[in-house]
């Protein structure tokens, strides 16, 4: 269902077409909940409902599997992403799944945030009738660990819901322990099915699940590095770079928005480092491990960044009291600024009367985790290769140089070799499937880069929508990355628009969301003409800065209120015409 389009001169006030979009956008999810119903739903098996939120899409996929797995069982199994689905349907819903991943500092994923909102509020219905049970998705190297999934668990059971099984909480290395709760959770539904309704249910009008990649996290892609290219200028205060990977031998396919994931090794001059500052040799044995010191150091340990772990041990040895009551009173803002610069090695080297024995530091490290980067290719136009674009870290701090795990590994490290990688797909984060709608990027600094695959997309297909790009990064001379291709595609009809905010070019810093106000017209006429809104980069500032010029654009331009203007975001959002990739 298209939702309908509200003219300028119709007889209502700017608060009432900000209503009416977003009874409309209510409208299409009953219809989608309906016809789900009406199609993917075998009367005679027992029915549960698996919701998804979902920032990379890691959900999304356990999601899915579970539901086929359900199916498989008889148990009929209806999946959906959690703006899908308005909390006044939860009361027709006896058995609820629900897989969630954190994101931020404790924050609901983007896909999932208008539903929770509508759930902690005081109107929120009853459960009493429903059984539930959730996968939380998160890394312990965040202090709000799986909070997302710890929040749904917690109000679930305040609405009067029974839990079917108990949470479980995932870290970064989540197979396992997600292959556990879908267990747990199959043999539990076994107990409340049907008599007779043992038979597979098919997934009436669900589209053909695509197949998997066999190159996951435990079995990577050896792809040759075949590009290493400086981006930024001499005089830039920064390092971006352009790598090309080559995946023609059998490597992982993509599609423009998703990540390829780098696994790294540890920078061997900071291996070299803790092994003096260890006193031990690189083949000295580690109780309980099998591989040597050195091995454990330089591939299978996080090293660099100082666990929440690792610090409150440090805190609980030191005789820094500033510390110790950082960790006491649980100040983030204190915490991120007192670390700011530290890797764990300056930890122990700042309080040198903090003791440890190898294998208790052994077990504060956790385990060498990839990065993961957003695509800036289209496999349209470069099927054999995967492109990213990524800012070396690289500075110097008490006394020592420090730089980026994965970073500094494919700048320095790689030296034409190859890399091991795998693909994550991100379907929340698409090019529109409609190739004439107006496609508005904002993407500064690295966070061109899935809009450099998008433009690709757009260009291979002959998409006629309108593409306009906001960029901007600090110096236009320096840090212009990419000017050659976008004044290429600019010439050749593909960007229709180009607008640039350099932040020091100029005594009054600009910003990306600068250029979006003094654009605020034809920004919001391009929402009106059904224009999806991306946003990539930062998301602790930038991110959040320019939401806030988006509503403000919004209620300037339709003349409506700031509740108003909410509204109409939302409804943005609701359409999945709002979508973020940040980090």
């Amino acid at each position: 269902m298209k939702l309908p389009f509200i003219p300028d001169d119709a007889p209502f006030s700017a608060d009432q077409k900000s209503w009416l979009a977003g009874f409309y956008a209510g409208l299409h999810t009953q219809m989608l909940q309906g016809q789900k119903a009406s199609t993917d739903e075998d009367k005679s098996a027992l029915t549960a409902h698996i919701l998804y939120g979902t920032q990379t899409g890691n959900s999304e996929g356990l999601a899915e599997d579970l539901g086929a797995a359900m199916r498989s069982e008889g148990i009929n199994a209806i999946v959906a992403s959690l703006d899908e689905i308005e909390v006044e349907a939860l009361p027709n819903m006896d058995y609820v799944l629900l897989i969630t991943s954190t994101y931020g500092e404790g924050e609901m994923p983007d896909n999932a945030e208008l539903f929770w909102d509508e759930l902690k509020a005081s109107t929120a219905p009853r459960l009493e009738h429903m059984h539930f049970s959730i996968l939380a998705l998160g890394d312990t190297a965040y202090d709000d660990f799986c909070e997302a999934g710890k929040q749904f668990d917690l109000r679930f059971e305040q609405l009067g819901a029974k839990r079917l099984v108990p949470r479980v909480d995932c870290d970064v290395d989540f197979e396992e322990d997600a292959e556990g709760w879908t267990g747990s959770v199959l043999l539990e539904l076994a107990k409340h099915k049907p008599a007779g309704s043992d038979a597979p249910v098919p997934a009436a009008g669900a589209s053909p699940k695509p197949q998997k990649s066999k190159w996951t996290r435990k079995n990577p892609f050896e792809a040759p590095v075949v590009t290493n290219r400086l981006l930024s200028a001499d005089g830039s205060a920064k390092e971006i770079r352009h790598y090309e990977f080559d995946v023609s031998n059998d490597g992982p396919g993509y599609e423009a928005g998703d990540a390829l994931n780098v696994i790294p090794t540890n920078d061997p001059a900071l291996v070299g480092a803790w092994m003096e500052y260890l006193g031990a040799s690189g083949d000295t044995a580690v109780k309980g491990k099998d591989e040597s010191l050195e091995e454990l150091l330089f591939s299978q340990l996080e090293i660099s960044t100082p666990n929440p772990e690792f610090v409150k041990a440090v805190a609980a040895r030191s005789k820094d009291e500033h510390l110790s009551h950082i960790v006491e009173i649980g100040d983030k803002d204190a915490m991120e600024a007192y670390l700011w610069s530290k890797d764990a090695l300056d930890l122990l080297l700042l309080h040198p009367e903090v003791k440890f024995s190898l294998e208790e530091l052994m077990d504060l490290f956790k385990p060498l985790q990839h990065r993961a980067y957003s695509i800036s290719s289209s496999a349209k136009m470069h099927p054999e290769s995967i492109h990213l674009t990524i800012a070396s870290v690289r500075y110097d701090s008490h006394g020592r140089k420090h730089g980026g795990v994965a970073s500094t590994f494919l700048a320095d490290r790689v030296n034409g070799g190859s890399a091991k990688v795998f693909v994550s797909p991100n379907k929340s984060f698409r090019v529109p499937e409609n190739n004439d709608v107006p496609m508005i990027m904002v993407g500064p600094g690295t966070g061109i880069a899935p809009f450099r695959a998008f433009l690709q997309e757009r260009q291979a297909v002959g998409a006629k929508g309108h593409n306009w790009l906001f960029f901007g990064d600090q110096h236009e001379k320096f840090d212009f990355i990419y000017k050659d291709e976008l004044s290429a595609l600019t010439d050749a009809g593909v960007l229709h628009r180009l607008d640039l905010a350099f932040s020091r070019d100029q005594a009054e810093k600009i910003y990306v969301q600068t250029r979006m106000k003094e654009h605020g017209k034809d920004l919001y006429a391009a929402l009106e003409e059904g224009g999806y809104f991306y946003v990539c980069g930062d998301a602790s500032r930038m991110a959040k800065d320019v939401d806030r010029a988006l509503h403000q654009v919004i209620a300037d331009q339709a003349g409506l209120s700031d509740d108003g203007a909410t509204d109409y975001v939302n409804a943005l959002k609701k359409d999945k015409r709002y979508v973020r990739d940040v980090y």
